[in-house]
């Protein structure tokens, strides 16, 4: 930025400065603020080349004169947030004195406890009869303390704190917030840092969609978001402010504790991160509120006549303020306020021990109630808070603003005395000796306590489970779907685009229905949506769209149905998790279908359907133009061969790969049964293909095999002695048809043809038979689904899929024959689908040669028979290996 021009006329700049003056006294900060932003605009207007800031002086936003007072009796709060601190500190001391493998965090709830505190006593409502509850996304290492409140209300044991980190044998209390874990308490996981801001923002989104589509009323709901500013550095983080401001996100505030260090360090030792946050938040329109500096300052910044102390404020960085709190009163006269003449003016009647005692805004009761309400004040945008605290608070030479107190779990006897003397704690030192006693609350302070949360609904954190079931249609509802397409082909998007339609035309389910798209929509064939149901936009559409004149153009509403995310597959899945999280969220459940390129879902967005497995999410993700040498011309990036290997890592993920759009209609409503009519906690994976081919009609009483993963697709009427099973998934499935039409024409090798929709169900089956029968040895043993159904089969089986072996390899122990595996190993590439098919050697000739090979080596087939088949099939052994090359 150029120098600025020099003054050519002080006394009109005198002249204004004092106009400034004037008006702030007479009319108010805002006031000026709103004069000097229009005098700004209109010089702008004019050329003038004004330098930009997106930051403010280094000060709180709220000042002394707008302050109310606090409610409540802040005496009380005072001795109970102080108890509070003390039994987090126990609960993670106590467990690491048993042994170190317990871990913990004790210095993340010691910065943060009075934002904790004040957000508990004053607001965040609980669902009731008469309010549909926030939502907070609570830090995931200051769990200790959150806790330690539930067992100072009653909601926890002695007990339970004592097992904390300790699950497995029943009672224990988890890591951090698990709703997996414990699904009557947590809400959200958010530990997996980066993922609570992404997911809180659409969250936020949601409750709006379902707003303005008529399905609840969300009032004056907040979702709140606890962050650390070490946090901030995950893309994630900050990769969707821009949405929530766009949208006007009003119900959204974020927290962000800046205590200025993160694991192991400053988090901007050199610079200011509050300043750098504060950039990056107005400069995407969020509404911020800075919250620095505890009351003791405010004297001192009455008396900062020369703005010494500002500029001091303003110019010492992070590293340097982080040193001030690890030392003493003694250290900060010296370092800080002994660098001017001034600012040592301040204080040269002021004791070190007064000068320790200045606190940071985060610490201040008062000014964190403010901030909090000015927050959920907030009109037409969203709210950041940036509260500067001390990690570690509290916890004296044991961590308070050390480097190392991340790590702290343990502290000396010496240490907690001090904590104990400094918080006055109830506790003797005979009884520290023994062990760090826990402290109760007397009868007052738990009467207190549960005042407060009965005048907010009630207990917090709490998840509901209490939405109703739904009534799901028949699978005589799509019984197009489960007809032959004759000569017609189509592919199994297709095929499922239109179960999708059915959906949303059902009286009763069709509103439920959310489906999400990041900016595909054309190519999966969902483009007829937009003028059906319409794109949910919560502005409408204020243009007109440049197809408006065409059947299906590009319709926005306020109350459209299809939540469509532009290119971002994370906050598409943020979406989904939301919808699918709305049956506890919102007591409404959603049934949501994202549909995407596989490629860009489990291996971009892997740690999200993580936290979706721990969110207890319900849904449908799909992931579409799925397969290795499916989609093929779009090469090595977007070639999709281990989405379902990735899948199967999830516990609660039920995957399924389809051929047929029978399949896909079994599939899709066996998963709505399970999740909304029965409410099991589980999410649906299908992968949906591009490629065309006619469909057959559904075999009578495939369905149960269509669930289970595995059933005989055709089953041959008289083997002949050379015969042999092949078994396939998706569109190799159609391979493995074709392979057996050329294997009688050539060989006369019959075949019975499987069709394996889930080898991930297949095999989680067989490895629960073996567990069964490992740790019962003597009781009846159980045989795997794979098992009985290969019970009777004549000859070997091949399986090809366009995944990686591995995919079909997990069921081996459990296939009684021969057993050989054709996958897609290796890096995709760009070809057409039968030379692709040909380099991975998963098409019709490698799967009849596979055939002949196991046949041969059983004895069925003569090595002259072999050899012709080789030759016939053009099968090449000196072929480099697919997955090295």
């Amino acid at each position: 930025m150029a120098d600025l021009p020099n003054d050519i006329d002080p006394v009109e700049s005198q002249e204004w400065q004092e106009a400034v003056e004037d008006v702030i006294q007479r009319d108010g900060a805002d006031r000026a603020h709103f004069l000097l932003d229009k005098a700004v605009q209109q010089a702008r207007a004019a050329g003038a080349k004004l330098p930009f800031s997106a930051t403010t002086p280094y000060q709180n936003t709220i000042s002394t004169d707008d302050e109310v007072e606090m409610p409540g009796d802040t005496d009380m709060e005072w001795r109970i947030r102080t108890i509070n601190r003390w039994n987090a500190m126990a609960t993670v001391v106590r467990r690491n004195k048993e042994s170190s493998e317990y871990g913990g965090h004790i210095a993340s709830f010691a910065s943060s406890a009075a934002l904790y505190d004040i957000g508990l006593n004053h607001f965040w409502r609980s669902k009731s009869a008469i309010h549909g509850g926030d939502l907070v996304f609570f830090q995931g290492h200051v769990i200790p303390g959150i806790y330690a409140r539930s067992f100072m209300e009653g909601r926890l044991s002695e007990e339970q704190l004592e097992n904390f980190r300790s699950e497995v044998a029943g009672g224990g209390l988890s890591s951090y917030p698990h709703p997996w874990l414990m699904p009557d308490y947590w809400q959200f996981p958010t530990v997996s840092m980066g993922l609570g801001p992404l997911m809180a923002i659409y969250q936020a989104r949601f409750m709006k969609y379902m707003h303005n589509r008529g399905q609840i009323d969300m009032a004056d709901r907040k979702v709140w978001c606890f962050l650390g500013d070490g946090e901030m550095d995950e893309p994630e983080s900050l990769g969707a402010i821009h949405l929530a401001a766009r949208e006007g996100l009003d119900n959204l505030i974020f927290v962000v504790n800046c205590n200025l260090q993160r694991l192991d360090g400053p988090v901007r030792g050199n610079s200011k991160i509050v300043q750098e946050l504060e950039g990056n938040f107005r400069g995407s329109g969020w509404d911020v509120i800075k919250l620095l500096w505890g009351k003791g300052w405010d004297e001192l910044l009455e008396k900062d006549t020369s703005g010494k102390l500002r500029q001091l404020m303003e110019e010492t960085v992070d590293g340097d303020y982080q040193t001030f709190k690890s030392k003493d009163g003694a250290y900060i006269r010296e370092h800080f306020f002994g660098k001017y003449p001034e600012t040592a003016e301040l204080v040269k009647d002021w004791s070190d021990d007064q000068i320790w005692a200045l606190r940071r805004g985060g610490h201040d009761p008062k000014k964190v109630y403010n901030a909090f309400k000015r927050a959920t004040e907030a009109k037409g945008q969203p709210t950041v808070l940036l509260v500067k605290t001390v990690k570690g608070y509290g916890m004296g030479s044991a961590g308070e603003g050390q480097n190392t107190t991340h790590q702290q779990k343990k502290m000396a006897e010496d240490q907690l005395k001090a904590m104990r003397d400094r918080f006055q704690i109830p506790v003797t030192d005979e009884e520290l000796k023994e062990k760090v006693p826990f402290v109760t609350l007397n009868n007052a302070q738990k009467a207190y306590l549960a005042d407060r949360r009965k005048e907010l609904g009630g207990e917090f954190p709490k998840r509901f489970t209490g939405a109703p079931a739904l009534e799901i249609p028949e699978l005589e509802k799509f019984k197009a779907q489960l007809e032959s397409t004759g000569e017609r082909e189509i592919s199994t998007t297709m095929a499922f685009v239109r179960i999708l339609t059915t959906l949303l035309r059902d009286k009763k389910i069709g509103k439920n229905i959310v489906p999400i798209v990041p900016d595909e929509s054309r190519t999966f064939g969902m483009e007829g949506l937009f003028r059906s149901v319409g794109i949910y936009n919560p502005k409408g559409q204020q243009y007109t769209p440049e197809d408006a004149e065409q059947m299906m153009y590009y319709k926005e509403s306020e109350s459209g149905q299809v939540l469509q995310e532009g290119i971002n597959e994370a906050g598409a899945m943020a979406d989904w998790i939301a919808a699918a999280t709305s049956y506890s969220n919102h007591g409404v459940p959603m049934i949501p279908f994202f549909i995407y390129y596989s490629m860009f879902g489990f291996q971009r967005i892997g740690d999200l359907a993580w936290a979706a497995g721990d969110s207890r999410a319900r849904g449908f993700m799909l992931g579409g133009t799925a397969g290795r040498t499916t989609l093929n011309g779009e090469g090595l990036q977007h070639e999709d061969g281990h989405s379902h290997i990735l899948a199967g890592t999830i516990p609660n993920c039920i995957s399924y790969d389809p051929t047929f759009s029978y399949e896909v209609a079994v599939i899709v409503q066996h998963g709505m049964k399970r999740m909304y009519q029965d409410q099991e906690d589980v999410f649906f994976y299908l992968t949906l293909m591009n490629e065309n081919y006619s469909h057959p009609d559904m075999p009578m009483g495939a369905e149960e095999g269509i669930i289970k993963g595995l059933y005989r697709f055709q089953k041959t009427a008289k083997p002949a002695k050379k015969h042999v099973n092949l078994m396939g998934s998706g569109t190799i499935l159609v391979q493995a048809i074709k392979a057996a039409e050329m294997l009688k024409e050539d060989f006369g090798v019959t075949s019975d043809i499987w069709s394996a929709t889930s080898l991930n169900e297949l095999a989680r089956d067989c490895q629960d038979v073996a567990r069964h029968n490992r740790l019962n040895p003597l009781a009846e043993q159980k045989t795997s689904y794979v098992a009985q159904q290969f019970a009777n089969a004549k000859g070997p089986i091949i399986a090809a899929t366009d995944y990686m072996k591995n995919y079909a390899e997990q069921i081996r122990t459990c296939v009684p024959n021969r057993y050989t595996v054709l996958g897609t190993d290796g890096f995709g590439r760009s070809d057409s689908r039968v030379n692709l098919r040909r380099f991975f050697e998963v098409d019709a000739n490698h799967i009849a040669a596979a055939a002949m090979v196991d046949l041969f080596r059983e004895g069925v087939v003569s090595e002259k028979d072999l050899k012709a088949a080789l030759a016939k099939y053009d099968i090449d052994g000196e072929k480099p290996n697919p997955r090295l090359v």
